[in-house]
């Protein structure tokens, strides 16, 4: 087998193992206040609004929820960032890897809104779309590391 095909198989799978557990995170674990049926619609439409109350009070909040909160929702969209390419099987580019991550984030936080687990965030879609631009700049500088050293 070619190598590429041997990366794709690998990043498709890799892939497949990172939705389910972002699934699970994002639905179904206790541990992230993800209750079911709570009676009603929460959501944030200001921009910043949460980022700004999580710094705003993190000595109240405590600095773990807010690194959580803020942190987490990068890193949770890294993988996204960075697998997109493989996973489509065509060459993506840095805003068509922003606008996936900004597509998915949003139907992540309509499913949110619409089934009461979580809350629709605005915040949470700016938040996860930088992850996923971010694990895109990684993948890419790793991408001509490799390119680098295979020349050498």
């Amino acid at each position: 087998m070619k190598k590429r095909t041997i990366i794709r198989i690998i990043s498709r799978i890799c892939f497949c193992i990172y939705m389910f557990f972002l699934v699970y995170f994002l639905f179904l674990s206790d541990d992230f206040g993800r209750t079911m049926g709570r009676g009603g619609y929460a959501y944030n439409l200001m921009p910043f609004q949460e980022i700004k109350r999580f710094i705003y009070y993190w000595d109240q909040i405590g600095i773990v929820n807010v690194m959580v909160n803020l942190f987490g929702n990068i890193i949770a969209f890294m993988p996204f960032g960075a697998l997109i390419r493989w996973v489509l099987n065509k060459r993506v580019r840095w805003y068509q890897a922003i606008i996936y991550t900004f597509v998915f984030s949003l139907i992540v936080e309509v499913i949110q809104l619409v089934s009461k687990v979580g809350a629709f965030d605005v915040d949470d879609i700016i938040l996860n779309t930088i992850g996923g631009l971010l694990g895109f700049i990684v993948y890419y500088i790793l991408l001509l590391i490799n390119r680098r050293s295979e020349r050498e």
